[in-house]
């Protein structure tokens, strides 16, 4: 395979994981954090990453806008639901230092 295909198919590639995140709204970043170690917040800073290692400047405002599909402060008004003491044990559990 050749680099711009491979570079096409990543492109494509995550740009079904960000509508598939956006498609699936009841699922929670601390759930993600929990079973996997990385969440929507964490997509948002690696794609902001990778524009200032283009020289692209992006705010995190505007990385998350990507990530989330619109503005993160909407996201949580309308999706984030409060985390419980479950979800709070397991995540410092998973994740010490965090």
């Amino acid at each position: 395979m050749d680099d711009q295909t491979r570079l096409e198919l990543e492109a494509a590639t995550f740009r079904r994981l960000l509508q598939h995140l956006g498609e699936r709204t009841d699922v929670q970043n601390i759930d993600m954090m929990n079973l996997t170690g990385f969440c929507r917040n964490c997509l948002s800073r690696w794609y902001g990453e990778a524009a200032a290692e283009k020289g692209v400047e992006m705010s995190k405002e505007d990385a998350r806008e990507i990530v989330y599909g619109m503005p993160y402060d909407d996201w949580k008004a309308k999706y984030q639901t409060e985390a419980s003491a479950a979800q709070k044990a397991a995540f410092d559990a998973s994740n010490p230092g965090h």
